[in-house]
């Protein structure tokens, strides 16, 4: 079996799962390269409507992989300080794929998300966590920085600034329900159902119009970037425009309401 699993346990969902359980899904390199080119390829799959990442056994992803990293690619040739640069511009590139990924993303965080693993599931649209579920910026404990991978970025947006300044400079640990309370995940589940509630709700987001689904996850990333809220109203409202003129997906929504049936949306 390799490192990086995918299947389609749902109708247009696919689940991608770090195959690495021995080492609690470490960041590895030769998982995360396949990782990437594993959400990549769900992004590019027009049959895809909703994404669910997870790990396999106890863990979701402990971060770096200090005693196996695995084979660094196209490296032949250069310097450490080089090869340095490459490597975290490929870590990086995991977090900027997932962000790219056309669909919903949803992180099952159905254990430890330590450092980079932390990183991973912030830089998911939605996150459900199995009760033994833990996060933590383990970077400053290690006597390196806290911020990376992005987290210095979206862990600010996914908190507030004050809470984030907090979890990262202290190292501590984030429990599922602290998670939850504060805005780090939308909900916690016993760990048996957290797939299953996973995948319900990629389930039930990919039951909607493809762009008003994709539309929606881009309007609420952009309007975290927003400068201000008249910029962003106008964008909202072209999103808005879009589907309404150039689908029949409000026709058909009215006239499944009319008919007690779910709409049959068609885009």
């Amino acid at each position: 079996m390799g490192l990086v699993l995918t299947g389609k346990p749902r109708p247009h969902v696919t689940q991608i799962t770090l195959n690495r359980p021995e080492r609690m899904n470490a960041m590895a390199f030769d998982v995360m390269v396949p990782f990437r080119e594993a959400l990549e390829a769900a992004s590019r799959d027009n049959d895809t409507r909703a994404v669910v990442i997870t790990g396999a056994g106890r863990g979701f992803c402990s971060g770096a992989d200090l005693e196996s990293p695995g084979p660094i690619p196209g490296i032949e040739g250069l310097t450490l300080s080089t090869i340095a640069l490459r490597s975290m511009e490929l870590l990086d590139d995991v977090v900027r794929a997932m962000r790219r990924v056309h669909q919903p993303v949803i992180a099952a965080v159905n254990g430890p998300a330590i450092g980079g693993g932390f990183c991973l599931s912030v830089a998911a649209d939605v996150r459900l966590a199995a009760d033994t579920a833990v996060f933590r910026a383990a970077g400053i404990n290690n006597g390196l920085t806290a911020a990376e991978l992005g987290l210095g970025y979206l862990l600010p947006r996914a908190v507030g600034s004050s809470r984030a300044f907090e979890i990262m400079l202290s190292g501590r640990d984030v429990d599922a329900a602290e998670a939850e309370r504060i805005g780090l995940v939308s909900r916690v589940v016993p760990g048996a159902g957290l797939l299953d509630a996973s995948l319900d709700l990629a389930e039930r987001i990919a039951g909607f119009s493809r762009p008003g689904v994709e539309l929606t996850k881009r309007m609420l990333w952009a309007g975290l970037h927003a400068g201000s809220l008249d910029a962003h109203m106008d964008a909202e409202g072209l999103g808005q425009l879009f589907v309404r003129l150039t689908t029949q997906n409000f026709e058909e929504s009215i006239k499944a309401r009319k008919e007690n049936r779910p709409p049959d949306f068609q885009d």
